[in-house]
């Protein structure tokens, strides 16, 4: 009897040779030669009101149908987008944006004569306003810092004519623009929202390379090329595609034999198809799948982590020999990260080496912030200085993790167990380890923090003592005037080499202080077929679609 893995393995493999030697009709074009981009998202789409955009794959299915003022680059450099210029005031609160003028809305029944009008400056002011409303807008707690008082006659925003926007802040903010690249502050007719009101949701009305045509909850999403969109590759009108469908397909097996099928053209992420299969232990396509397909990785900016509670005034820290900082330094160099990624990433990201700011960003410099590496002599020195010889008199420690990452742990526990420093696992389900995170329940649990926008200020505020869980995202309550002195200088800083100087200063006090056990870098990990083209990847994960091509493959 042949064992279940390896009649799976024979199973994936035929499927593989099958389709590379053959053409499915699944694949096959339309007769009039519409070339049809395919992907499949695990985790479905919610909604496709940018507003409300604050997961990766409502952020994917927003950024193909709608356009904001500013947008990244794939280097996560802030470009124009709708504003063709913009200047900031030199107080640096002042932001005003001159806008292109010929950036159309999406033709739809909510306009006169169902045809799409011209974008104006008072589109931003209503769009903006509009992220105000909690029950529509994930984005609130974003505008903070925009200044609705007297001294602007109580609007943050306003239209000096139709094509010029002026944004007012509070206090000056180095992070602004790249905050503005994220799809919330997107432009939407206020026709749109008034004439679909609840349901704007699933009728979305953008000015993007694709405009919306069909979408059945659960099953597919059709996206329609925009003809009237008014970015060019310098000659050529985007985008190049004709459709974008997205199915749901929660089966990560299902999924992958339609790619295999050729009905998908792409898979995205290390949860969408079995790593251990398709990868070996060095990250590389197995021979039978690089025939077919092209295997994409990208520095994301992302860090996973343990983190811990140092907050002295919670008495379950108080009771904690993680209160002591040689110890959590002696976890930190307990553990192989090197080992942890090649075995049980298969080489997806990076050993995180260096400070809790990931590989991706300006600042990011392993040769000058240094961080843990496996070393048991430290371990053994930095157990004396806690006060813990060997190990001995070390009251119990309880790391909290969810079942995705019982591996990892596992391995963590084994090799602090090796250098004598005993570690319990505890598996939770994720919304109880987030809620007992935030409430700062627990002394040691695993984490991970994804970058909003591409800025070192979203990696660092986690650890500013104003940000304090559960009203912020410090879950540590870790406090180090020194560094919130710094934080608060970087973020009005405009200069980026002095930014990066104050970012790698303030990552080497985490370091130091380690309230933190940085573990790796992730990194985005996408398999593509190979007739498609200029399908790019970026550090913020976002799926750019507007310059693919499609090549038709002959029957």
């Amino acid at each position: 009897m042949i064992p279940f893995i390896k009649f799976v393995r024979l199973v994936v493999i035929c499927a593989v040779t099958i389709a590379i030697t053959t053409t499915c009709s699944d694949n096959k074009q339309d007769s009039d030669n519409r070339t049809v981009f395919n992907y499949n998202e695990m985790a479905g789409i919610s909604s496709l009101d940018p507003a409300s955009a604050n997961n990766t794959e409502d952020i994917w299915g927003v950024n193909q149908l709608f356009n904001g003022l500013v947008q990244l680059n794939d280097s996560l450099k802030v470009i124009p987008c709708i504003a063709k210029k913009w200047w900031i005031s030199d107080d640096g609160l002042t932001y005003t944006f001159i806008l292109r003028d010929d950036v159309y809305f999406h033709d739809n029944p909510c306009f006169e004569n169902k045809k799409g009008r011209k974008v104006t400056a008072k589109d931003f002011v209503i769009s903006f306003n509009r992220l105000y409303d909690a029950r529509v807008s994930s984005a609130v707690s974003l505008l903070a810092n925009i200044d609705r008082t007297e001294k602007t006659g109580y609007k943050g925003f306003s239209a000096t004519n139709d094509s010029t926007f002026v944004v007012y802040l509070k206090e000056p903010f180095s992070a602004f623009l790249s905050v503005l690249t994220m799809k919330y502050f997107s432009v939407i007719p206020y026709e749109a929202a008034d004439f679909y009101g609840q349901d704007f949701r699933r009728n979305p009305v953008g000015t993007g390379p694709f405009k919306f045509k069909l979408w059945e909850e659960g099953t597919k999403l059709v996206l329609l090329k925009n003809e009237n969109y008014f970015e060019f590759d310098g000659k050529n009108r985007l985008p190049y595609l004709d459709a974008v469908t997205i199915s749901f397909v929660k089966d990560r097996e299902t999924a992958f034999m339609e790619l295999l099928n050729g009905k998908y053209d792409m898979l995205s992420g290390a949860d969408a198809f079995n790593i251990n299969e398709v990868l070996d232990k060095n990250g590389n396509l197995q021979s039978v799948y690089a025939e077919k397909f092209i295997l994409q990785k990208q520095n994301f900016l992302k860090t996973d982590y343990l983190g811990i509670l140092v907050d002295e005034n919670i008495d379950i820290v108080r009771k904690s020999p993680l209160r002591i900082k040689a110890l959590r330094k002696a976890i930190n160099y307990g553990f192989d990260r090197v080992k942890m990624v090649k075995f049980f990433r298969n080489n997806i990201g990076y050993p995180a080496t260096a400070g809790f700011i990931p590989n991706g960003l300006p600042s990011f410099d392993e040769k000058i912030v240094k961080g843990y590496t496996y070393d048991p002599e430290k371990v053994r020195q930095l157990l004396i200085e806690a006060g813990f010889p060997d190990g001995k008199g070390i009251p119990e420690i309880v790391l909290h993790t969810t079942d995705n990452y019982l591996e990892q742990t596992e391995f963590i526990q084994s090799q602090l167990a090796d250098n004598n420093i005993k570690v319990k696992i505890s598996v939770d389900k994720p919304v109880v380890l987030r809620q007992a995170v935030a409430s700062c329940e627990y002394n040691l649990f695993k984490k991970s923090w994804v970058g909003d926008y591409a800025d070192e200020e979203n990696f660092m505020s986690l650890f500013y003592s104003k940000n304090f869980a559960p009203v912020g995202s410090n879950y540590t309550h870790y406090k180090n005037p020194e560094f919130d002195v710094l934080f608060e200088k970087v973020i009005k800083e405009q200069n980026r080499d002095v930014k990066n100087a104050l970012y790698r200063q303030m990552d080497q006090m985490l370091i130091d202080d380690a309230p933190i056990v940085p573990l790796y870098y992730d990194q985005v990990i996408r398999l593509v077929h190979k007739n498609i083209k200029d399908l790019t990847t970026n550090p913020m994960n976002l799926l750019n679609l507007k310059l693919v091509k499609k090549e038709l493959k002959k029957d």
